[in-house]
């Protein structure tokens, strides 16, 4: 284990004992260790500076509610998942018509994997959560973060092509190949598309 990982990880452990101490201080050192990146994932959904900056703000407030009883292992991914939520139900609230054309290409991408109908009506949503788990274990790690970048951070073909020194055409096909190996995956587990 890294210096940088054993420190982050005993600030992690600091910050959820002050959040199970209901001190005010926990909000203020998340806010101040994670705020960047929870606004960017929000940000990628929206697309909208206030909105995201309010999204945040309900996430924290969110984590101030659920710590504790919740004692989340990954502060940081507890965390991005709080503001995914707050902010895709921002984007359905601000798109109830229309549609981010961003969200509506990611939504569109992944339509062929999961099936376009109310997919979560018909599997325990921990179904899926562990058959995508299992399928991003078996990536390689360049792999794997360019899938969780473009469908958990929602982040643009454009920006993981810059992050990732790739041209953004090798991208879309990296993500074309890695949703199509999806799609066999939940085949194989029979989960139907």
């Amino acid at each position: 284990m890294t210096e940088k990982i054993r420190k982050d990880e005993t600030i992690n452990a600091m910050i959820i004992e002050l959040f199970f101490k209901r001190s005010e201080k926990a909000i203020k050192m998340c806010q101040d260790k994670y705020g960047r990146l929870a606004y960017s994932v929000s940000y990628n959904i929206l697309h909208n500076s206030e909105d995201a900056e309010e999204c945040v703000s309900d996430a924290m407030l969110g984590l101030w509610n659920s710590i504790p009883p919740e004692k989340p292992r990954s502060l940081p991914s507890y965390l991005c998942s709080l503001v995914r939520n707050v902010s895709f139900n921002r984007y359905d609230y601000n798109h109830a018509e229309k549609r981010n054309s961003e969200m509506n290409l990611i939504l569109d991408e992944l339509e062929g994997v999961l099936s376009s109908g109310d997919w979560s009506a018909e599997l325990n949503e921990g179904e899926i959560t562990e058959a995508i788990n299992d399928f991003l274990a078996e990536l390689k790690e360049r792999d794997r973060v360019v899938f969780v970048r473009r469908y958990y951070y929602s982040d643009s073909a454009r920006n993981i092509a810059e992050a990732m020194g790739e041209s953004e055409g090798a991208i879309a096909m990296r993500l074309s190949r890695l949703r199509a190996k999806l799609r066999k995956k939940l085949e194989k587990e029979g989960i139907s598309i």
